[in-house]
Formats: C-alpha cells, sequence, structure tokens
C-alpha cells in the first residue's frame, strides 16, 4: 500500500524515482514461474495478466504504516487492550463465509494464522490506531479502531470490516492490522485465501514493510504489495518499493494485463493468492496465475531491502490518493475477509 502514491500507467515496464527521472526497474525473469510447489493446492487455475508501472509521485505509507515515532505512526503500542509478544524475526464483501482451515495441517509451517478462534490473536498481530500522519501518508478517511466493529472473527474467517460512521472526527472506520515486532521473516512462500470488497473509493491490501522501517524509515525499509485492489476494478495489483539508492523507484504489475495475458476474477469470492520470495525472484499468484515477477538477485536495481525481514499487515483504506476521493456510501459495511495465512520457509 507504499507510502504516497504512485499513479499506475499501463504501458511499459519502469520504475519511477523520485523527481523527474526514470530509472531502469530490476530486470523481470523472462519465463514464467514454476508455481506447483503451493503451501496448499490452488483452488482453481486460469489465464493470465500485461505488465503496469507505477510512475509518479511517491505515496509515503511510512507516515501511516506501523514504525515512525511520531503521532498516530507509534498508534500500534497505543491499541487498548492488546497484549504483547516476543518479536520472532525468521530467515468480500460476502457475509456468508465458509472456512477452509479447519482440515488443514498446521506443524510445517513457519508461521500461520487460520483465524479459528473466537477472537483475533493479539500474540500475533497488533491493531494500529488512528488516521495516520497524512491519512496515513495516502490522505485515507477512515479512522483504524481495535473494536470488533471493525475487526473480528466468524466461522473461522477474518472480517475486516469498513463502516461509515462519525467517529473521533472522520466519517468512516477500518481496521489495520500489523505483525510488526511479532513475526517477520526473510525468504518463503506465503500462502493466503482471501475474499477483497470493491466498491467506489475502496482500498484493501495485503502487504509487507520492512522490520527495520523505524531505523531506516520508509522506502529504504522497502515495501512489498501482494495484494492491492481499488474501487470496483475486478483486478490485482502486485508491486515493490524501494530507495534506489538515494532516490525511490517501485515496479508493478496486474491481473488486468500481464505479459499479454489477462486473468478474469471476481475478487469478492475467495482466491488462493501465493507469493514466492527468495534470494533471486519475488513472484505473485492468484489461483496459480503469476501476476508480478520481479529480479533482486545480487541487489539487481539496487534492491538490497528485499533481501532482509519484512512483516505483515492487513487493511481496508476508504479513499486516498489511489482511488480517489469520490465514496460510495452505500457499499457500507464493506469487508475483507481473510479464511488463513500460512508462511513455510524455502
Amino acid at each position: 500500500m507504499v507510502y504516497k502514491f504512485i499513479a499506475a500507467v499501463g504501458i511499459v515496464a519502469l520504475a519511477a524515482c523520485s523527481g523527474d527521472k526514470i530509472c531502469e526497474p530490476p530486470i523481470p525473469a523472462e519465463s514464467s514461474a514454476d508455481s506447483s510447489s503451493s503451501v496448499i493446492p490452488a483452488e482453481s487455475s486460469a489465464e493470465s495478466s500485461s505488465s503496469v508501472i507505477l510512475s509518479g509521485d511517491s505515496r509515503d505509507d511510512s507516515a501511516g504504516s506501523s514504525t515512525k515515532s511520531s503521532d498516530s505512526r507509534n498508534s500500534s503500542s497505543s491499541a487498548a487492550g492488546q497484549s504483547s509478544s516476543s518479536s520472532e524475526t525468521v530467515s468480500s464483501s460476502s457475509s456468508e463465509t465458509t472456512s477452509s482451515s479447519n482440515a488443514e495441517p498446521v506443524a510445517q509451517y513457519l508461521w500461520h494464522d487460520e483465524f479459528d478462534g473466537e477472537t483475533i490473536d493479539t500474540s500475533k498481530w497488533t491493531f494500529e490506531i488512528g488516521t495516520g500522519a497524512g491519512g496515513w501518508g495516502n490522505n485515507e478517511w477512515e479512522y483504524y479502531t481495535s473494536r470488533k466493529e471493525n475487526a473480528y472473527i466468524k466461522d473461522g474467517v477474518l472480517h475486516i470490516r469498513a463502516q461509515k460512521e462519525d467517529y473521533e472526527g472522520q466519517k468512516y472506520t477500518s481496521a489495520r492490522m500489523i505483525t510488526k515486532d511479532k513475526f517477520a521473516f526473510t525468504y518463503g512462500t506465503v500462502e493466503a485465501r482471501i475474499a477483497l470488497p470493491t466498491g467506489k473509493g475502496i482500498w484493501p491490501a495485503f502487504w509487507m514493510l520492512g522490520q527495520n522501517i523505524d531505523e531506516v524509515s520508509w522506502p529504504a525499509c522497502g515495501e512489498i504489495d501482494i495484494i492491492e485492489a481499488v474501487n470496483t476494478e475486478n483486478k490485482i495489483y502486485g508491486t515493490n518499493h524501494w530507495a534506489n539508492g538515494a532516490e525511490y523507484a517501485t515496479y508493478g504489475n496486474n491481473t488486468g494485463d500481464y505479459r499479454n495475458q489477462k486473468f478474469e476474477l471476481d475478487i469478492t469470492q475467495f482466491h488462493t493468492y501465493k507469493f514466492t520470495w527468495d534470494e533471486k525472484y519475488i513472484r505473485m499468484f492468484v489461483d496459480d496465475f503469476m501476476y508480478h515477477e520481479i529480479l533482486i538477485e545480487n541487489n539487481e536495481g539496487d534492491t538490497e531491502e528485499f533481501h532482509k525481514p519484512f512483516f505483515f499487515l492487513l487493511n481496508v483504506a476508504v479513499a486516498g490518493n489511489w482511488p480517489g476521493f469520490e465514496v460510495d456510501d452505500s457499499q457500507f459495511p464493506n469487508e475483507m475477509l481473510v479464511d488463513y495465512i500460512r508462511v513455510v520457509s524455502d
């Protein structure tokens, strides 16, 4: 979900640096990845998507993610009633849901959350509270809370609910959950079963930030957006953001047009999303269709950020620099549904 937004222009694969300079992105791989090594077999396979370039002004989500020691960016420590645990670092909107978690083996996972309990596990997740600096750096309109009205578990599924309501000076509420200082990892395979909300002005995301963000700030910590969607698009975006030396760079793709293929999907239904990360490549898949790939071997393109520990974030934003500032209030409440998130080491 980056810090400052980068306007999407779907033409050629370039990465935008700060200012007017355009820099070359890390070299994408020539061949398609073998996605057969799913943690859990995907529910379906399908046709594919073309690279979209995110360019323009950088979004400063650092103002909004769990790290800066200023105002509500440090709100992870202020979440009422949230328990703390020692840090572990290792190298839809539909209301009727059925969890597939119970039947799955869990012993082999590096980290996982099946969302099978009655409450959200605060030994794994921290709630970020408030509006963040500059609307979490993206001029978002929601107030993030730790209330059950905005985040709860039902029938083995996590619900992150955005609502239209006047709360603490804002017109909308939602939730933003992070694993910072509780779980971070370097390299591995992530699989998640997720259904996303759609609607004018809605912006759900499952993403990652560098665990060292407090020390080096953004974008030097790096950011990996595994899943983002905006407005009513039935399209998934995958993006990397990094410092590129003294400047800012981003490289992203989406399911709408990737390598001259398009993957048709209804994002409000559950799909299996997979993220693979090793010393050479970062790759992203939905139902075994690859929609993003970036070469990071030997810090190609000054990508040393992507060889360090990252933590997870889940949130549903309302309005902001990317989806824009027209919001359809008739959509609320609107929810992201998460059946499970599982991580295995490679």
